[in-house]
């Protein structure tokens, strides 16, 4: 997918140390990647992602 509009979250660190969400304006999957390894790309739904961020929120998801 091309022109992919990536943003980090502005509570990430400054460098290359974040997750990064990414949408093409020609579809509906969200784009998930890492910083530091920009060439694996994750795709999910904008539902899923949602649920995702929910969970990391609320503090469902602790290592």
């Amino acid at each position: 997918m091309s022109n992919v509009n990536w943003q980090k979250s502005t509570y990430s660190s400054e460098g290359n140390n974040c997750v990064e969400l990414g949408r093409s304006h020609a579809s509906d999957v969200v784009q998930v990647r890492e910083s530091e390894e920009p060439g694996t790309v994750l795709h999910s739904s904008p539902a899923r992602i949602a649920d995702l961020l929910a969970a990391v929120k609320c503090g469902r998801l602790k290592p």
